[in-house]
């Protein structure tokens, strides 16, 4: 099996914080992967990594089986929409077309073109007049048409409105559909990784909280409650990742590859929401001193 991202041990120091810690992952190629988390989680520093901006403090990370940012063929294979989705509002849209074409020896001036007209685009129109959702679609243009093998895209819908955020992520899919390239996007907006993604990864607090299919970990993950009883009372199978009681009741988010047989409890799945709100509140609620050992990664 191939690998868009492999990390091991991956950390990354400003100063005296740690703005990723201990992350070992491995996201299989040909995925749409949603990379969510609260600020500071860690999420830009990953993808920072991941295209060779930065350096590793500790550990190591390798995209599309390589170095990130070792010479000029990686660099052509990553495309990299940054946060702030930048382009020069200076430059029209044009001049970001020829801009792309120099720097880029794999430049497919026909996608560019194609998507230019698709989203209505005056060539001759400088980029700082560009609406938001437009500033965006001309920085994933841009990227597209470089001829990736894997696009990084950092939270690129994060400051959009919900139709230009559609427009957004219908034209990604358009993409991956066409040209059969993985992705990997950070949001904080659960609903639009529930439309586009197959692969989670989340981080909270510098470090890996669970990564996997987003079936597999949906399929993996219940609600289970009945009679009040202990966490540790629980067969060794189910992994307790939140917990509840009432005077009379127990109410558990499980993580466990075995079925629920126990007719004392009443089992129900859970969302995706419901799960990334989970992890990001366990680890939340837990000071350094007494952080629970990290979760076994399924990849």
């Amino acid at each position: 099996m191939s690998f868009v991202i492999e990390a091991s041990g991956l950390g990354k120091q400003y100063g005296r914080r740690w703005a990723l810690r201990d992350c070992t992952l491995a996201i299989p190629d040909g995925k749409v992967v949603g990379l969510v988390g609260p600020n500071s989680a860690g999420k830009t520093t990953l993808l920072h990594l991941a295209v060779g901006l930065v350096s590793p403090t500790s550990g190591s990370i390798r995209t599309l089986g390589a170095n990130p940012g070792e010479g000029p063929v990686q660099l052509g294979r990553v495309g990299f929409v940054a946060q702030d989705t930048p382009v020069y509002g200076k430059l029209s849209v044009a001049q970001h077309l020829r801009m792309g074409a120099w720097l880029n020896p794999r430049w497919d001036p026909g996608i560019a073109a194609s998507r230019i007209e698709q989203l209505g685009l005056d060539p001759r129109q400088r980029a700082g007049t560009l609406s938001g959702g437009q500033r965006a679609q001309l920085a994933l243009t841009l990227a597209i048409a470089k001829s990736p093998e894997c696009l990084i895209l950092d939270e690129p819908v994060a400051s959009l409105d919900p139709l230009a955020r559609r427009e957004f992520l219908r034209s990604l899919m358009e993409i991956v559909a066409a040209q059969g390239i993985s992705v990997v996007l950070s949001s904080h907006l659960i609903a639009d990784l529930e439309r586009v993604c197959d692969y989670l990864v989340v981080l909270v607090g510098s470090r890996l909280q669970v990564a996997g299919e987003v079936s597999d970990l949906l399929s993996s993950h219940h609600r289970i409650s009945g009679p009040r009883r202990d966490a540790s009372g629980l067969p060794p199978s189910l992994e307790v990742i939140e917990e509840s009681h009432t005077g009379k009741q127990s109410t558990f988010l499980i993580r466990t590859s075995d079925p629920v047989h126990d007719p004392a409890w009443t089992v129900r799945p859970v969302t995706l929401d419901d799960l990334v709100i989970t992890y990001m509140s366990r680890q939340a609620n837990t000071s350094e001193r007494t952080r629970r050992p990290q979760l076994k990664v399924m990849s």
